[in-house]
């Protein structure tokens, strides 16, 4: 089945940097447009980032110039490099295949940005 794995959150103080990684399985990877999207308690889901299949990004404007998504479809590992981060960047980040073939999400990471 689906399992996606999203590791890399934490705790950093304004201005800093977070890699967060996010480990797929149970479905072929390389043929799907991935996104990254984020979470605070009471709010939708916010999608942040998304990479095609053929490695074309797209970014909410609220990160654009500061996130960068990648994929390593060998590894079937998805990316976010986050940096400059903003105390507004608060929240769960998960990664999901650009499509409603499935329903499962993973755990999410958290990620604190505060001083």
């Amino acid at each position: 089945q689906v399992q996606l794995v999203e590791s890399g959150g934490g705790l950093v103080q304004p201005g800093g940097s977070l890699r967060l990684s996010c480990a797929a399985s149970g479905f072929s990877f390389r043929w799907y447009d991935m996104n990254w999207y984020r979470q605070t308690p009471g709010e939708q889901r916010e999608l942040v980032a998304g990479i095609t299949v053929g490695g074309a990004t797209t970014y909410a404007d609220s990160v654009k110039g500061r996130f960068v998504i990648s994929r390593d479809n060998a590894e079937k590992q998805l990316y976010l490099q986050m940096n400059s981060l903003k105390p507004e960047d608060t929240a769960v980040y998960y990664c999901h295949p650009d499509s409603s073939f499935t329903n499962s999400w993973g755990q999410g990471t958290q990620v604190t940005v505060s001083s």
